[in-house]
């Protein structure tokens, strides 16, 4: 009736009257009640006179009887939110309830609701509250003084922070304040095993933190009890401690820290020199470079000075000494104590590398081990990383200048010492030297290039050579000139040198420049000094004789690959590659093709599926970050020369016959082999790239893929197809492409010498059209369906599922700008996996296999926690599919089920019987993989409830000896692995 309209709040209780002066204080409070819970839905219809009378009528009530008082207190809030509420009416009801209601005697739910009245004040009447002064601070302490409830301390921990925030008077309550709170230090909660609440510990010690850490009046109560956590031997105390430590340091002062100084510094030492604990040494250090911090920030007069200073020289005073002995255990917490402090501010990194550079580089030469060596020179890294943080070396200020020489000395030698580990700390050492602007002279620099020429060409261990590769990559971009007029002429002249030695050490040496070059190019100029010098080389290879030119082809492709990802960010660089790189490929095959189709010159080996398939990277690399406009020029020269065999834009283009991949003939299946590298192209251009005669294109791939006898053509065009598919808008176009597809594929799946072939064309046409929720897609993959029942085909069949659901790694995937939507896994698996379960329970024995390997492909490679949910219905399906004697069948199965015994052992336990056999016979599979597979799964077991384990102990721990001496060691590996946790099960402390 209030609602709508009808009555008043007033007139309803005049109506309640009766029940409201009633001297029985039960009745009394069901009429409160009933009045309040129409209050709490209908408080932002009332009037301000109404409010005034209710607010008048509930403060009285507050005096009444204790069963009454939750009542009142429900209205009281719902009267808190109204908006009409008269000025001075929330004091007075705050004044109320701290002098009439003893909160803490009250229900947990009521004292909530007293916080929620606080909190709707302090949110809509601050000014009138904060006229109170002190006095709201102090009976808010009343209130909260004693609150044990973990749902009523996150809103009493977020008033106190609104206090401090809000800046209300504290008065001469602060110590109250924060005894009131700090009582709580550190939290020691554990949530109720099915909680319905949600609160975590983690929640309340954030709250309280922030609540301890919101201001510097709490410094001089509140350090002294962190210290105090700090020496006990509670870890978690110890670890809360240093946390809050840390967040009052971006508040404080010197001022509130000076007096504690010597104490925290004390407590801190102690710990990282002691503790066993990595988490509680990364908060000490991280304490200390906040401590570190706030006293640079305080610096303002020479007196600040002095406490920084005084602080500093505390912590080289113990610890300066340590890195002395380069074999002792404290070397190290030494060191991260002063790189802690040192990484604070540009002050605390002159005062400490002034005094610890110089007596590191002093160790350096005294000691002449190589493992001590390394950790001095590890220790001098971690400065010099630190040097990174301020960027340009100041010439007034930084010790490193003055000691250029004897460091650059230091790193020289360390590169060429015979220790791998030491010449690795050695490449880190110059990369951090290089990164410093103005450190390295010109004369430096040129060593380093010639270092790092020696250690990734010559250097017998591969870690030095890589890691000495990787710093030039990271150095090129700083000094692009040094690098490509120094290092890529010397790679250069290395890689055309005809040596006269073994085959091995030449091969060896040839990857190692290739991979070099490839590393160097980090820099859009060195990239077009070093593309020239690779494609010459591919050239010089192709035009050999040897029968490891195939292998140089490819190491020569992976290392334009690599130049290709690492030119990806940079427009410029990326269409120097594009332009140059990909015409020249395809100038190079085509015309060892034509060639091949004439009469058989050398070059043959360009067209081995191995150099193609290396290609195919390169190019759509190459492609796949390009503008659209520059990619719609690109387009219009690359279709044109497969379909019409216009090859003018190609360098070095005198060929000896046209070039007609689409042709028919048997000669011509050389040059059909190169739909391979228009796939690598043609499906990594963006998605709104118009291509030219795409519907001829279409039509000649759709051919070409049915009609090819070579696998790898047939597979090249159908996947070329489906890219275009797959990115085609949609329309009547695209339905006319997909039905003559339908038509051309329908009768060679039927019968006939290309079935195989039409059923890669039906894998990778259905894979594009489920990647993008095409309709048709589910008629497609129902024939799909239908071919696992053919004896012929249902195993390959059966396969193509993998393919479906799997990561392609060349086409159909997003970097390429596939159409892929989110979930069409988990679409997949809803609209085809019910499908696949029927037809096994119809299929006949020899077909049953094949539903089965479509199942495990699917279930492969769905997301895990969908799998877990879809688990009860389709466990016996796995667990048969355990016994069916197709390899692929098993592995996949295996690798289904072991992350689910990990996520899901509650289900899993139901059938331990069957899964221990199974997994103990397959650990005697002929298959080393699937003996793998099986032995993971039987250590996963493990993980199931140990009374359920229990009786199969001894069982398998007999069975599980036989793989402790198979003849491969990683089955060997595996077989110890889980034959030792199952001696384990069951053990105290498990």
């Amino acid at each position: 009736g209030v609602k709508d309209g009808k009555w008043t709040v007033l007139q309803l209780v005049e109506a309640l009257g009766f029940c409201l002066e009633n001297t029985d204080p039960r009745m009394r409070g069901r009429g409160i009640q009933l009045l309040s819970q129409v209050l709490l839905q209908c408080y932002s219809l009332l009037q301000e006179k109404e409010v005034l009378h209710l607010v008048l009528f509930y403060e009285s009530r507050l005096q009444d009887h204790h069963l009454v008082i939750p009542s009142v207190l429900q209205g009281l809030r719902a009267l808190s939110m109204c908006e009409v509420l008269s000025p001075g009416l929330a004091v007075s009801v705050l004044k109320a309830i701290f002098q009439e209601v003893h909160v803490q005697s009250l229900l947990q739910l009521d004292r909530h609701t007293v916080y929620s009245i606080i909190t709707n004040f302090m949110s809509t009447r601050e000014e009138e509250l904060k006229g109170l002064d002190a006095n709201f601070t102090f009976g808010f302490i009343q209130v909260m003084d004693g609150e044990k409830d973990p749902r009523n301390l996150l809103v009493a921990f977020q008033i106190v922070r609104d206090l401090i925030a809000k800046d209300y008077a504290l008065g001469p309550f602060v110590e109250e304040l924060f005894e009131v709170t700090s009582c709580y230090f550190p939290i020691d909660f554990t949530p109720p095993p099915n909680d319905p609440h949600g609160i975590q510990r983690e929640d309340l010690i954030l709250s309280l933190r922030a609540v301890l850490a919101s201001t510097p009046q709490f410094a001089e109560f509140l350090l002294p009890l962190l210290i105090e956590k700090l020496d006990s031997e509670l870890q978690s105390a110890k670890l809360d401690s240093l946390q809050t430590l840390t967040a009052c340091c971006a508040i404080y002062g010197q001022k509130e820290l000076q007096e504690f100084l010597p104490s925290l510094w004390s407590s801190l030492r102690r710990e990282v020199f002691q503790t066993a604990s990595e988490k509680i040494e990364t908060e000490c250090l991280a304490a200390l470079h906040a401590l570190s911090a706030c006293l640079s920030r305080s610096v303002l007069s020479s007196d600040s000075e002095d406490v920084l200073d005084s602080f500093l020289s505390s912590i080289l005073q113990d610890c300066r000494h340590h890195l002395c002995e380069p074999d002792m255990k404290l070397v190290w917490p030494s060191a991260k104590l002063l790189q802690a402090a040192a990484g604070a501010s540009l002050r605390t990194y002159h005062r400490i590398t002034h005094s610890v550079l110089p007596l590191l580089l002093e160790q350096y030469t005294k000691h002449t081990q190589s493992s001590q060596r390394r950790t001095i020179l590890e220790m001098l890294l971690g400065f010099l990383e630190l040097q990174q943080k301020w960027g340009h070396v100041e010439e007034d200020e930084s010790i490193l200048l003055s000691l250029q020489a004897p460091v650059c000395s230091v790193v020289f030698s360390a590169l060429t010492d015979p220790s791998v580990q030491l010449q690795l700390v050695g490449i880190k050492a110059l990369t951090v030297l290089g990164s410093l602007q103005g450190f390295l002279s010109s004369s430096d620099l040129e060593l380093v290039v010639d270092h790092l020429i020696r250690l990734a060409l010559h250097e017998e261990d591969s870690q030095s050579s890589e890691a000495a590769m990787e710093a030039a990559g990271s150095l090129a971009p700083t000094y692009p000139k040094v690098f490509s007029g120094r290092m890529v002429p010397r790679l250069e002249e290395e890689l055309q040198s005809e040596r006269e030695e073994s085959y091995h050490n030449h091969h060896s040496l040839q990857q190692r420049c290739l991979q070099a070059l490839a590393a160097v190019s980090t820099h859009t100029s060195i990239v077009k000094e070093t593309v020239p010098v690779l494609l010459q080389h591919l050239q010089k290879v192709q035009k050999g004789t040897e029968a490891r030119n195939t292998q140089d082809m490819v190491s020569v492709c992976q290392s334009l690959h690599h130049m290709a990802l690492q030119c990806q960010q940079d427009a410029e660089g990326c269409w120097y590659f594009h332009q140059t790189v990909v015409p020249c490929l395809l100038a190079m095959a085509v015309q060892a093709a034509l060639q091949e189709s004439t009469h058989r010159l050398p070059g043959k080996a360009l067209l081995e599926e191995e150099v193609l398939a290396a290609m195919i990277p390169v190019i759509s690399a190459a492609t796949t970050h390009l503008s659209p406009e520059l990619a719609a020029q690109s387009v219009s020269h690359v279709v044109p020369l497969f379909l019409d065999g216009e090859v003018s834009f190609l360098p070095q283009n005198s060929f000896p016959c046209s070039f007609q991949p689409f042709g028919d003939g048997e000669c011509l299946e050389p040059q059909r082999r190169l739909v391979a590298l228009l796939m690598a192209f043609i499906c990594s251009l963006p998605r709104d790239v118009a291509i030219p005669q795409q519907e001829w294109l279409l039509r000649e791939l759709l051919a070409l893929s049915c009609s090819s006898n070579c696998p790898f053509t047939a597979t090249t065009a159908a996947k070329c197809f489906a890219g275009l598919v797959n990115k085609h808008p949609a329309g009547q176009q695209l339905d006319e492409v997909l039905q003559l597809a339908m038509n051309r594929m329908e009768p060679s799946l039927a019968e006939g010498p290309r079935r195989t072939q039409a059923l890669t064309l039906l894998l990778w046409v259905t894979k594009a059209l489920v990647l993008r929720y095409h309709p048709l897609s589910s008629c497609l993959t129902d024939k799909l369906l239908d071919l696992l029942g053919d004896t012929e085909l249902g195993p390959a069949a059966a396969d193509g599922f993998s393919l479906l659901m799997a990561e392609s790694p060349d086409v159909l995937h997003k970097g390429c700008h596939a159409d892929v939507r989110i979930m069409f896994r988990q679409r997949f698996f809803t609209d085809n996996v019910p499908k696949l379960v029927q037809g096994f329970h119809e299929a006949g024995p020899d077909v049953k296999a094949n539903y089965l390997k479509g199942l495990s492909h699917v279930l492969n490679h769905l997301p895990k926690p969908v799998l877990v949910t879809e688990l009860p219905t389709l466990l016996s399906l796995l667990l048969e599919a355990l016994s069916c004697s197709d390899r692929v069948v098993q592995l996949s199965t295996l690798s289904c089920l072991h992350p689910l015994l990990l996520e899901a052992p509650q289900v899993m336990s139901l059938h331990v019987d069957t899964l221990v056999t199974k997994f103990l016979n397959l650990t005697s599979s002929p298959t080393m993989a699937v003996r793998i597979a099986a032995l993971r799964c039987a250590h996963a077991l493990t993980s199931l409830p140990t009374t359920v384990l229990l009786p199969y102990k001894g069982r398998v721990i007999r069975a599980l000896a036989k793989p402790l001496d198979d003849k491969k060691r990683l089955v060997r590996k595996e077989a110890v692995a889980a034959r030792g946790e199952w001696f384990l099960l069951g053990s105290p402390g498990r």
